[in-house]
């Protein structure tokens, strides 16, 4: 069953595991546990150089961004911005099919 989120603004953890408890039955402490459990896994694998495949949903990777000199946007000045790793998130088909079907 697909319920209706509140419209703008952004869900937060908290609704995602008072949502989970709902529609799981389980004990608000033990979707909270769940929830925090993907969560850290998902976390753990990311910063272990692992990708997370989450069919029907989308799958996360971590990518090296090189150092690079970028500019200040109000002074214009040059500023050196460090190599460093970013996660990418990128959704799967069906995933992007849902989402365009209720915004219409």
């Amino acid at each position: 069953m697909v319920k209706q989120f509140r419209k703008g603004g952004a869900m937060t953890k908290l609704e995602i595991i008072n949502r989970v408890s709902q529609e799981t039955g389980l004990a608000r402490n033990k979707a909270e546990k769940a929830v925090e459990g993907v969560i850290n896994l998902i976390k753990d694998a990311l910063s272990n150089g692992e990708s997370v495949i989450l069919r029907r949903f989308g799958s996360f990777e971590v990518r090296d961004k090189r150092a690079r000199i970028g500019r200040n946007p109000k002074t214009g000045e040059e500023a050196g911005i460090s190599a460093r790793r970013v996660v990418r998130f990128k959704s799967g088909k069906y995933f992007k099919e849902v989402v365009n079907n209720n915004n219409n």
